[in-house]
């Protein structure tokens, strides 16, 4: 399987079982930016503990996961991964923290069609302040390669207050005032 299609099975059983989720990370700036090769699927998770076995037994048989890692994810780092047997792909899914931004970014999600499917994601905004805080734990040209895609392709649609406002909060408004001024180039490889 490749990895598209990964993305268009996780997104099935997330679907089919009703699960809350946000797609969020690399594919999600794709989808709002300037594609790249990623290899990440990262998804966001709002799951209450009850929901554990079904959220696993709608992912075993073609997957690898561990239920006793899922509970564990309730701790940080609050993640936990799904092998794809038939590709040795996987996906990362993180659980909601319980951290201001984060359950903003959730709330806003919304629903766009992504390879044929529907698809809870991260607005282009929140996508663009995510990779953003993160490059400012872990810098890295992809994360602001990234951001920089989406604002290139997003930058007329995009509400500046909403941005400047949580730039603020997440302690990194010097950089996305770099970022519209266009001083950081599109990463699309």
């Amino acid at each position: 399987m490749t990895q598209e299609q990964v993305l268009v099975d996780c997104l099935e059983r997330l679907n089919r079982e009703g699960i809350s989720y946000m797609l969020t990370g690399s594919m999600a700036s794709n989808v709002w930016g300037l594609p790249r090769l990623t290899h990440d699927l990262d998804f966001v998770l709002q799951l209450p503990p009850s929901e554990i076995p079904r959220f696993v037994a709608a992912f075993r048989g073609d997957y690898f996961i561990d239920e006793a890692a899922v509970r564990a994810a309730y701790q940080p780092p609050y993640q936990f991964n799904a092998l794809d047997l038939r590709s040795n792909l996987k996906a990362d899914f993180w659980l909601l923290k319980p951290h201001a931004f984060e359950r903003e970014m959730f709330r806003r999600r919304v629903k766009e069609p992504v390879l044929g499917q529907p698809c809870w994601m991260a607005t282009a905004e929140d996508v663009i302040l995510h990779k953003l805080y993160w490059n400012g734990i872990t810098p890295s040209e992809r994360q602001l390669g990234d951001a920089a895609g989406v604002v290139s392709v997003q930058l007329a649609k995009l509400d500046l207050d909403y941005l400047r406002h949580w730039a603020r909060e997440l302690r990194v408004t010097e950089v996305l005032e770099d970022l519209l001024a266009g001083k950081f180039k599109p990463k699309t490889t």
